[in-house]
């Protein structure tokens, strides 16, 4: 068997953009991979047209030399967006690869570990005080054992000032907790939007055992600002959604820094390096929490993988009642998609990855240009989104 296409498709779909990738071969068979560079689509795609120059005419079955060609073909190693055309080129080849051999992509990876796969749901971003609340008992009701909040002060266009959002934001964080009880886990996303004084002082005004974990306070380009920030609290940290690699991930391994791995498999690698990492986190007794935000190739790859590794914890699901992002989940675009039942995904035995893309509709849209939020403080400076 060999490769003979690489198709790139930055589409929009629903109400974002999606890089999805289609790896064609001689036999007739394909596999779907996506790319995870939310907004810098376009960058991702050049770089899989670089790599297609050497890729077309290779095994596809050969997934882990062509990941080292990849990964080796130029000076310069890694970098996001050659890992985000790795990576949709990796999930690809695991989904040619299952459905050669007859199989779903988990028994590439091992072998299912679990026939279900927990997901956690998150309140909706523009909510505040009593509707925060109203929502976590919704989807507490609904099935949700793991539930993840939103901070406040976003709701004014592109402004986001930290001290202000941290005040209101720990004021509401103990109601929910309040009205959830004990028995459920709470997290919030702060989306690297503090700073180390900002996240000890959010952290400090929470009673004990407020939060179950708190994701990606801080940017992680410096291991030791997560450091400094342990020693100020002892709430888990849940961080990684970033990490671009391997060597990312390592000095938070090698330093137990973090206590979930937000691991995506569309930014990291692809499910190569993927699996790599969650065997250093087991070793660290960290738990996985992959991060999940795109769409329906991303989410059954991260499905595979989590079926497969023991220390996994709950999938990030978009479909909650909380986000609603439907839209792109259409089972229109994206042929035999995971649904939720419930609270948790089931793992299907289909080979390969087990959703498919029709690929004459997607090609009917057109990429649109996107931009994050450009968040601004008060006094006109930049700061994250």
């Amino acid at each position: 068997m060999k490769i003979t296409a690489i198709k790139p498709y930055p589409v929009w779909v629903g109400t974002r953009n999606q890089l999805v990738v289609k790896i064609e071969t001689d036999e007739g068979i394909y596999g779907w991979g996506e790319s995870g560079l939310s907004g810098r689509e376009k960058a991702v795609v050049g770089a899989i047209e670089h790599y297609r120059e050497f890729l077309i005419g290779q095994n596809p079955m050969q997934i882990g030399r062509i990941w080292q060609e990849v990964y080796r073909s130029q000076y310069f190693e890694g970098g996001r967006s050659f890992m985000a055309a790795l990576s949709a080129i990796d999930i690809a080849l695991h989904d040619i690869k299952g459905k050669a051999l007859g199989v779903p992509v988990y028994e590439l990876l091992g072998g299912k570990q679990r026939d279900l796969i927990p997901t956690f749901a998150t309140t909706r971003s523009d909510a505040s005080g009593p509707e925060v609340v109203e929502q976590a008992l919704e989807l507490k009701e609904l099935g949700w054992k793991a539930i993840r909040l939103m901070p406040a002060g976003q709701k004014s266009g592109e402004l986001f000032e930290p001290r202000e959002s941290i005040a209101i934001t720990a004021e509401w964080t103990i109601k929910v907790r309040e009205a959830l009880g004990i028995e459920t886990v709470l997290g919030i996303d702060y989306h690297t939007r503090l700073s180390v004084a900002e996240a000890a002082s959010y952290c400090q005004k929470l009673p004990r055992a407020t939060l179950d974990f708190i994701e990606e306070p801080l940017r992680t380009e410096t291991p030791e600002a997560y450091e400094a920030l342990r020693k100020l609290t002892d709430v888990p940290f849940a961080i990684g959604e970033d990490f671009s690699s391997k060597w990312r991930a390592l000095p938070y391994m090698e330093r137990d820094i973090h206590q979930f791995n937000r691991i995506d498999v569309c930014n990291i690698g692809g499910l190569t390096e993927a699996m790599k990492v969650a065997g250093w986190s087991e070793a660290h007794y960290v738990d996985v929490m992959p991060h999940n935000p795109l769409g329906p190739i991303c989410t059954a790859a991260t499905i595979h993988m989590a079926a497969a590794v023991p220390n996994f914890a709950w999938l990030e699901t978009r479909a909650s009642p909380g986000e609603l992002y439907h839209g792109f989940d259409s089972p229109d675009y994206f042929p035999g998609l995971y649904q939720l039942e419930g609270a948790h995904y089931r793992v299907s035995d289909k080979p390969g990855l087990g959703v498919d893309v029709d690929e004459q509709l997607i090609q009917r849209e057109s990429f649109k240009f996107w931009e994050a939020p450009h968040l601004k403080r008060r006094d006109g400076s930049v700061t994250n989104w």
